[in-house]
Parts: structure tokens; sequence; C-alpha cells
């Protein structure tokens, strides 16, 4: 990290005293993400940070989502969780065919908290650093009017933003068809210009190479240009380190 960044960080972390909480919790890749997010100005991003905890606190009161209380999400088997990238960054695939609009949207929120904590947690090393990055492919095939989900995709985007900023590394849009171009361009009214910018709708074969290239065909599913096997979100295990994340 630069000076300069070292002095952004320092006045992060007095701005966030001066609202009444602490970061002695946090590394300095933790509250770097918060300013990006919010273009280097420190006081948006420790206003950003502080509300963060108190949505923790409030919302994931066990820092974590237990699989119980997210049963029927888990259920439908739509998020598979494929291991890390060529360049570490845990891989998650969304079948939306498999996805059908939430009746209880609690549950769906705990659901985005759960996969999302989940994914980024998969590529913990012993111990949060706090600049980890997830990729994630939405695999648009076979979907019918039944599994569009606005709501639940700006939700979904929205929770990203607010509450992991930074995590985003990449997001694959795969075979969308025609009719959901205008959903798309609903869901993008919501989405800030970084996530924006790395969002890719994968239209022809340079893309898909691309796609390839990125996730590599370690964790890449087959069918997709990999040689790995689907693996459910849920049948996902990570092994315990005998080392306490902050």
């Amino acid at each position: 990290m630069d000076q300069n960044h070292e002095v952004a960080v320092t006045q992060m972390r007095m701005s966030v005293e001066k609202l009444g909480s602490s970061t002695e919790k946090y590394e300095d890749p933790t509250l770097m993400r918060f300013l990006i997010a919010r273009s280097m100005d420190t006081d948006k991003a420790a206003k950003m940070f502080v509300q963060w905890l108190q949505w923790r606190a409030s919302f994931v009161s066990l820092n974590y989502i237990p699989d119980s209380e997210v049963q029927d999400e888990l259920n439908s088997r739509k998020i598979y969780l494929q291991g890390q990238s060529t360049k570490g960054c845990p891989v998650l695939l969304v079948k939306i065919k498999n996805h059908l609009p939430a009746k209880d949207q609690l549950q769906f929120k705990k659901f985005v908290v759960h996969l999302l904590d989940k994914a980024i947690s998969s590529s913990f090393r012993g111990r949060e650093i706090g600049n980890e990055k997830l990729i994630a492919i939405l695999d648009l095939h076979q979907i019918a009017y039944k599994n569009i989900d606005t709501r639940g995709l700006i939700t979904g985007f929205q929770f990203l933003q607010s509450y992991y900023p930074e995590r985003l590394a990449k997001c694959y849009l795969l075979n969308m068809p025609r009719f959901f171009a205008t959903v798309w361009r609903v869901v993008s009214r919501f989405l800030e210009k970084a996530t924006l910018e790395k969002i890719v709708i994968v239209c022809n074969e340079e893309e898909r190479r691309e796609l390839i290239r990125t996730v590599g065909e370690e964790a890449l599913p087959e069918g997709y240009g990999g040689r790995a096997k689907l693996v459910a979100l849920q049948d996902f295990v990570i092994t315990p380190s005998d080392d306490k994340m902050p």
C-alpha cells in the first residue's frame, strides 16, 4: 500500500472513531475496500463502514447465517460454489432456471448473505485478509418467465454494493435470451458505475474464451468450458482453520 493510501486509511480510522465506532478488529485491506467504494473520500467511507458494522450486528448477529434459516432457498439447488479461479477468487455459479421469486423476502435476503459470506470465506488462507473478491456466473440457459425475478436481482446487487464493497471481481451473464434484455435494463438502473464495469454479457466466442481464462478450467464446470464437477453451495465444505479470523 502506497503512502497516500496509508494516510487515507489513518484518516478513515479517525473518522470512524468520531462516529462512535472502532476499526480495531479490521486490517487496512478491509478499510481500503470502503475507501475505494467511496472514491477515497475518508468521511464517506467511514460512514459506509459504520453503517456496515451496524447492519452486521443486527442482521447477521451470529456473524453467519446457518443453513437452517435458508433451507427453502438451498433446496432449489440453484447456487454452486466451484472453488477458486486462476487468481484465487471463489467462483459462484447461479442457474437461474432453478430459481423462483421468493415468497419470503426476509429469507431471500438472508440467503444472499449466506451465499456471499460462504463464498468469500472459502478463499481464506488461515485468516481473512480483507481484500478477497469473488467471481459470479449467472447462467440464463432455459429460463422461462416464471424464473424472472427483477426484485431479487436488484436486492442481490444492492447487497453487494452496500455491504460487500469491492468484493465483486467480475460477473458474467451467460445465455441471455432476448426477452431478458428488458429486465436487465431495469436492473442496470440500480447499479453503480463501478459495478456495471465488472459485468460482462457473454455474447461471442472471444468473451467465452475470456471467461475460461479468467475462471480457469479447474474451477469452471463441464459444459462451460472447464473440467470441474458442479458443487452445490450446501455441499461445499469449508475446512476450519486453527487461525482465528478477525
